[in-house]
């Protein structure tokens, strides 16, 4: 007798879980930033760093950031004319003033229209999310930088940074 309830069971539980799952990308407050997707972005960028999401970023700065790699915070990170258009495409699309908007426009809060950050840790958001972290946690050996994420929010790398 329960087998017609079967197909609604199921349905309501296939319901339920995608709502969790789609929910998730909206949870945290915000906390959500698609990761990157560019199989070459992933490469050149993530060699030395989590390549951050696009949505971080102003399309301005990734432009300034872009043009200027041979001195990428103290290191040479020049690529090939070719992969450096290529690179700087799919920042500035999925930027947080373009595509990435439904990402990124809570970070850049309080960010003036005139400046073009190059550090994602100086944004006036970032820094009030973060302004309870004691100066002698960022020194541990297990973080040594603001910009490593991954220390903190383990999965950052899928996007996460909840706490």
């Amino acid at each position: 007798m329960n087998i017609p309830y079967r197909p609604l069971a199921l349905g309501l539980l296939v319901i339920g879980f995608s709502a969790l799952v789609l929910g998730r990308a909206q949870a945290g407050g915000g906390h959500f930033y698609a990761p990157v997707t560019d199989a070459v972005v992933k490469e050149e960028c993530g060699s030395c760093h989590l390549a951050f999401a696009p949505s971080m970023l102003p399309a301005r700065s990734w432009t300034r950031m872009m043009g200027d790699l041979q001195h990428h915070f103290g290191a040479d990170a020049s690529v090939d004319p070719v992969t450096a258009k290529k690179i700087t495409d799919y920042l500035t699309t999925h930027a947080a003033d373009q595509a990435g908007k439904r990402y990124g426009t809570k970070l850049l809060s309080g960010l003036p229209q005139s400046q073009s950050p190059l550090r994602i840790t100086e944004l006036p958001h970032w820094v009030r999310e973060h302004r309870e972290v004691a100066a002698s946690e960022w020194k541990q050996s297990k973080v040594r930088s603001k910009a490593n994420c991954t220390a903190c929010h383990a999965s950052a790398e899928r996007g996460y940074y909840e706490d």
